[in-house]
């Protein structure tokens, strides 16, 4: 398929131009390709190091030289500018190489991580039109090619699979390392570069494109916020770089920052602490639940910490018993962002000092901030949104503004919004507003002074005899109690109440809580009976999503069935 064959809509702007080409005028664009970007780091870092891996380090002028001749290898192939390329590699200096190649081409990266299955990689894949996809061949056990192979056989459009193992079943990624290296494109900054792909937590993965100049401007904003001016970073990157949260690893920290990026194909706690150890980094990247399972590690009570400035949890919420028990040890804050796959971020902190503290939080950096709440709903976070990254707004049912202290639906536009969904018409009537603002479907405040409280997500809500209950609220108390490792709360149906909620648990080990010494606890934490639980299902283990989301689709099915404790 070449780009004249492509529906003109794939990657139609629902942003207006004139909106685009005024954030350009005010200088927030600076009109560059991700690869001229790169570019400009790499001549003036040369062999500083650039990503330190399993296999040891690599300079910038090597992972340059390298994109270049894979370019080349992936021309050779086929591909051509504006094409969409399909990459579902581990994390490694490979998974930095093909995102440059890809960018080098002028064509179009979809990053999806490892764990997808073959069904929904297959959906990704055809909706997205991609014509060539990157494999790891096996991983972790887990076979990619086979399917690979399979799907390339079954798409029309996907004409190419590149693995990255030794195969004579397709091209082999190392062979087009060794290709002729490549002139590189200059598409346009304002053309597509990336299709983020939702981490599928709460309902199928969406896949959203993203502009060279978006990219560059919001990932380099938002990496900005937890660095001091000028600083290169050196950052532990515990999340997969192929998922929303990671994308600001390659493009943010690497391409606009000059950062080295500390990579470990998969996470593991024990083997993250001795790269904080031995690699010093200064930032630590993962998201909530990684950092419980640093905290709980054996290893973690002699780690040497002293290296890391800042942590920052993204992708889920910081809970306030994670974020204490994260910053004892590493002893430094721990800033919670608010964001997600749409272009929409907020940092829940203000204080702009490069360590993201902010100085109304109450309880410890990276915290709630104290028990405030907003009509009811979960304990406040607060943050002010970046207007380099996005513009947010608080809005009802018809999209006008609510007031200040007033709760209503969280809309955000700025030079971080995406192009648009990709596959998907519903998606953009449903979640893109007139002038390009992106609908989140989460809850929120702002207050006079412009500051954002994150209250809930409207989807997760459960809804038990018309009043409305906050999971995350009750996550949160959970999380605080003795003897819970983790926990998270879903609403099952229920046919006199419409639904109940259920907490599903897993309780440290030598442990077996009730209902009823749960339920006892919380309404010693002041929870109001009508957001008790009201089934409990304890489990080793909550499923996970690959980026290391909660899969709630999955805890739903798991819960549905329970009858209580």
């Amino acid at each position: 398929m070449t780009t004249t064959d492509r529906p003109a809509s794939l990657f139609t702007d629902l942003v207006p131009r004139r909106v685009r080409r005024g954030w350009a005028a005010r200088g927030l664009y600076r009109d560059l390709d991700l690869f001229t970007q790169f570019e400009t780091r790499a001549d003036l870092l040369g062999d500083t190091t650039a990503v330190v891996d399993a296999e040891g380090a690599v300079s910038f002028r090597e992972l340059r030289d390298l994109a270049l001749r894979l370019a080349g290898g992936l021309a050779d192939l086929g591909v051509a500018r504006g094409e969409v390329v399909g990459v579902q590699l581990p994390n490694s200096r490979l998974t930095c190489v093909v995102e440059l190649a890809v960018a080098a081409l002028g064509a179009v990266l979809m990053p999806f991580p490892p764990g997808r299955g073959g069904r929904e990689a297959a959906a990704l894949l055809a909706g997205a039109h991609a014509v060539c996809v990157v494999v790891p061949g096996e991983h972790r056990g887990h076979d990619y090619l086979t399917p690979a192979l399979r799907l390339a056989r079954t798409l029309p459009r996907l004409r190419t699979v590149v693995c990255a193992a030794p195969t004579d079943r397709a091209p082999e990624l190392a062979a087009l390392l060794r290709t002729a290296p490549l002139s590189a494109v200059r598409p346009d900054p304002d053309g597509p570069a990336r299709i983020m792909v939702s981490s599928g937590s709460e309902a199928a993965p969406k896949m959203v494109a993203f502009s060279h100049n978006a990219l560059v401007t919001g990932l380099g904003a938002v990496v900005a916020e937890v660095l001091v001016p000028g600083e290169r970073p050196r950052s532990l990157w515990l999340v997969p770089l192929s998922a929303a949260f990671g994308s600001n690893a390659t493009v943010g920290t690497l391409m606009v920052h000059g950062g080295t990026l500390v990579l470990q194909p998969h996470f593991d706690a024990a083997d993250a602490l001795r790269l904080v150890e031995r690699h010093r980094p200064t930032h630590v990247f993962g998201v909530p639940t990684m950092l419980r399972l640093l905290a709980e590690e054996p290893a973690a009570r002699g780690a040497d910490t002293a290296g890391v400035r800042v942590v920052v949890a993204g992708g889920a919420r910081l809970d306030a018993a994670t974020a204490r028990r994260a910053t004892a040890l590493f002893g430094c804050p721990v800033v919670s962002t608010y964001g997600s796959s749409d272009g929409v971020h907020c940092a829940m902190s203000d204080r702009g000092d490069g360590t993201g503290r902010d100085g109304s939080t109450r309880g410890g950096p990276g915290t709630d901030g104290g028990p405030g709440r907003a009509d009811g709903g979960a304990p406040r976070r607060a943050g002010r949104p970046n207007p380099a990254v996005v513009d947010i707004r608080v809005v009802d049912e018809e999209l006008d503004d609510v007031g200040p202290g007033r709760v209503g639906e969280i809309i955000a536009r700025g030079p971080f919004t995406p192009l648009r969904y990709v596959g998907s018409d519903g998606l953009n009537a449903r979640y893109r507003a007139p002038g390009g603002w992106v609908r989140t479907d989460d809850l929120g405040v702002l207050d006079a002074e412009g500051r954002l409280s994150v209250v809930d997500r409207r989807r997760e809500i459960v809804l038990r005899g018309g009043a409305n209950i906050s999971p995350l609220e009750v996550e949160e108390l959970l999380l605080r109690l003795p003897g819970i490792r983790d926990a998270a709360c879903v609403g099952v149906p229920d046919e006199v109440m419409g639904e109940r909620l259920c907490a599903c648990v897993v309780p440290a080990p030598g442990t077996t809580p009730t209902l009823a010494e749960l339920v006892a606890l919380l309404r010693e934490s002041s929870l109001e009976d009508r957001k008790l639980p009201e089934r409990l299902v304890l489990l080793a283990a909550l499923p996970y999503t690959p980026t290391g989301k909660v899969d709630r689709r999955r805890l739903r099915g798991i819960a549905a069935p329970s009858t209580g404790s």
